[in-house]
């Protein structure tokens, strides 16, 4: 799904305007990229949680030339499944776990 896809879905979904939908997902991953970027744990109950990791720096190898070369220390953002979603995914939610739209 792209975010073009869920700006259509929410809209569809809500029974409001293109513009409000686009405007509450923006503002919605507006606020996930913040918390991320201030290295907050971001949780959403029954998706899943996000947090920022760091990450070592190492001597790497250029795989074209087999250069050492130095791969500098870094934050990358990291997530992790949630329960309820696994267990959407694979088929196995309990029967009052179902997604709904309206």
């Amino acid at each position: 799904m792209t975010k073009s896809e869920l700006i259509e879905a929410l809209a569809k979904a809500e029974g409001i305007t293109l513009k409000a939908a686009e405007i509450a997902v923006n503002v919605t991953f507006q606020s996930m990229e913040l918390a991320l970027v201030r290295a907050d744990r971001l949780e959403i109950r029954g998706f899943g949680s996000f947090k920022v990791k760091d990450y070592d720096g190492y001597k790497g190898r250029n795989p074209k030339t087999g250069a050492l070369i130095e791969v500098s220390s870094k934050k990358l953002p990291f997530f992790k499944v949630g329960k309820e979603l696994k267990e959407r995914v694979n088929g196995t939610e309990s029967a009052n776990a179902r997604i709904t739209v309206k």
